[in-house]
């Protein structure tokens, strides 16, 4: 109790004076507390909170929250700004992000709350596919975020083609999205862990397997025996050569249902061949001499053979070359001269025909006949020239 008398019981009003001057200070001193005394709201990265403050300016107001600021965070109002009761202070904290953006990893500084804000301020497409659900709050610690663009995709598999929009991060994804299940040997264009990159082409191809049968000829072989009762160069075929007959069986892949490769898996002879025999004969001919004889020649000796290369080659063309011919039409020998010809021109002296005469005896009389007649005589004769 304040005491505002003196000591000898008389009223002081100097006692008075200085109490009134106490109580004036104490009431401007509550006075200016509850004036610089304010409630701020305090939002930082979404989450509100109120708080009493003496602080002037936000800078003040948030350092008193014992809230550290660094140069990539961001303030509003600005940090020099004065605040007043009720005012409302936004503080968005700078968090690195690792982002992959269609596979591709970057760290991205940003202040945005969420998933969503990052988004947007990447400005992809808001229709993207994400690892984490737009409203997850990024940390400031640091965050992950998978994100897959809209891409064009055209899917070719079963003999259809077809263009789709996907944000799936691979192109096994992509194949599963459109319903297209693959066989444990089926191939794709692209590896099933490939990126989607805008307008890729994925190409789906189905691959089977089956057998197949062929059936093969064998070759026969030919066996060759001498033989002395057939005249030499004479051939006769004693046993027919019969092919053989193999079977093999192969195992097929098929591409698409084309066949892409084939792989031999068993071969069977279902049929032995069977060898061709032939005799060839080594018997010679006889003697000319001997066959001039028995054919009526009469072995007068013809003179030395002139122009022996011409009649050759005309010979070669009338009659093969087969001196001793009778083509059975009325003409003989390598020269085919008719009977008149031959018996005109002195043919007489040597056979009654050219095909009983000797080469040299024949080149005699076509001397003769060419002496007088040229090579007229001859529808071969110009072969002399060739």
């Amino acid at each position: 109790m304040v005491n505002f008398f003196t000591s000898d019981g008389k009223f002081s009003f100097i006692k008075v004076g200085t109490q009134l001057v106490v109580l004036s200070a104490l009431v401007l001193g509550l006075v200016a507390f509850v004036g610089n005394n304010k409630t701020v709201t305090l939002n930082v990265d979404g989450k509100a909170s109120s708080v009493q403050t003496f602080g002037g300016t936000v800078e003040q107001v948030v350092k008193s929250a014992n809230i550290e600021l660094h140069p990539a965070d961001r303030v509003s109002p600005a940090l020099d700004a004065s605040v007043e009761n009720g005012s409302v202070i936004n503080v968005n904290m700078a968090k690195a992000v690792k982002v992959s953006l269609d596979g591709a990893e970057k760290t991205v500084s940003t202040t945005a709350q969420d998933v969503a804000g990052l988004v947007t301020q990447l400005g992809v497409a808001s229709s993207s596919e994400l690892s984490v659900p737009k409203d997850a709050q990024l940390a400031v610690d640091g965050s992950f975020v998978a994100i897959s663009t809209p891409k064009t995709v055209s899917i070719i598999a079963d003999g259809k083609a077809k263009k789709t929009t996907t944000t799936a991060a691979n192109v096994g994804e992509v194949l599963k999205d459109a319903g297209i299940r693959l066989a444990a040997a089926d191939r794709t264009s692209q590896p099933a862990l490939a990126p989607v990159v805008n307008n890729m082409v994925i190409k789906v191809s189905r691959v089977t397997g089956k057998t197949a049968t062929v059936t093969e000829e064998i070759q026969f072989q030919s066996l060759s025996t001498d033989s002395a009762t057939l005249p030499k160069g004479e051939e006769k075929v004693t046993q027919e050569g019969v092919p053989g007959q193999t079977t093999l069986t192969y195992k097929l892949v098929l591409v698409d249902g084309r066949e892409a490769s084939r792989t031999l898996v068993s071969k069977t002879t279902t049929r032995e061949p069977v060898t061709e025999k032939i005799t060839v004969g080594t018997k010679e001919e006889p003697k000319p001499a001997a066959a001039e004889a028995d054919s009526g020649n009469t072995g007068a000796a013809a003179p030395a053979m002139m122009n022996v290369a011409m009649w050759d080659k005309i010979a070669q063309c009338e009659s093969g070359g087969n001196w001793s011919i009778n083509s059975g039409n009325g003409y003989y020998g390598g020269l085919q001269f008719d009977v008149q010809t031959w018996i005109g021109a002195g043919g007489g002296a040597y056979a009654p025909n050219a095909s009983q005469a000797t080469k040299a005896q024949q080149i005699d009389i076509a001397n003769r006949v060419y002496a007088e007649r040229g090579l007229q005589p001859w529808g071969c004769g110009w072969a002399a020239s060739s």
